[in-house]
């Protein structure tokens, strides 16, 4: 199956999925803790670019999701996002 053919929605449903899932069971050791929590920002973070772009068809920018941009967003949150929106309009 190629990724292009995703429905929005499933994409969303696939991650909010995978989120609850590491949320809900958790881990009992601390580094896979820390590497849990991690990779659930990382995954809010492409969640979050994902919804940027969706609305950003309308306005005109787009930002790739990679696991960068995924974990800058993730990690930094709204400013991060602020910041990749400034890069991709104003640098590139």
């Amino acid at each position: 199956m190629d990724v292009n053919t995703f429905e929005p929605i499933t994409i969303v449903v696939i991650l909010g999925g995978l989120i609850g899932l590491m949320l809900i069971l958790g881990a009992p050791i601390k580094p896979i803790r820390l590497v849990g929590r991690g990779l659930i920002k990382v995954m809010l973070g492409a969640l979050g670019l994902f919804i940027i772009n969706s609305f950003g068809t309308f306005i005109g920018f787009h930002i790739p999701i990679n696991f960068v941009t995924a974990a800058i967003s993730g990690f930094l949150g709204i400013p991060g996002m602020a910041a990749l929106l400034a890069i991709d309009q104003i640098v590139l």
